[in-house]
């Protein structure tokens, strides 16, 4: 009997430390621009504190992709708080302030992103593109 329960116990255990798998959407990571080199050394592993922001920041897409921009706002704050050289939170920061029709912060954290992904070119691409909707935009209120 106490040879099942070893058994047994060993096999929970083994089951607890299953690893979880994220089902984040496939677009470009910060996590995977840091982690590459391109900034010219050897990869980099990220800090707990940047691992922490990157769950805001996933949590703030999930926030701003159900149309809620300002529990979104909320996270990428934490998130920023926590890494601020975090970029793509400036590029969805600039995206749930263009959801709320406030241009001139949409503005400003589109220019964040700019400054901190600069080095990247898929997200500079979308930051860019980005850029272009915030003018469009601006225009119209014009």
């Amino acid at each position: 009997m106490l040879l099942i329960l070893c058994i047994a116990g060993f096999g929970f255990g083994v089951l607890g430390c299953a690893r979880v798998t994220s089902t984040t959407s496939a677009q470009p990571s910060w996590n995977d621009h840091k982690q590459t080199g391109e900034t010219g050394g050897a990869p980099v592993t990220p800090s707990p504190r940047a691992v922490a922001s990157l769950r805001f920041t996933d949590q703030g897409r999930l926030f701003l992709e159900n149309g809620n921009p300002d529990d979104a706002i909320r996270m990428y704050e934490k998130a920023l708080n926590l890494d601020p050289a975090n970029g793509p939170n400036y590029y969805y920061l600039s995206e749930a302030w263009l959801m709320k029709g406030n241009i001139e912060q949409a503005d400003e954290f589109n220019r964040l992103a700019a400054i901190y992904l600069e080095g990247d070119a898929k997200w500079m691409d979308r930051v860019m593109q980005q850029r272009e909707r915030i003018k469009k935009t601006t225009h119209k209120i014009w």
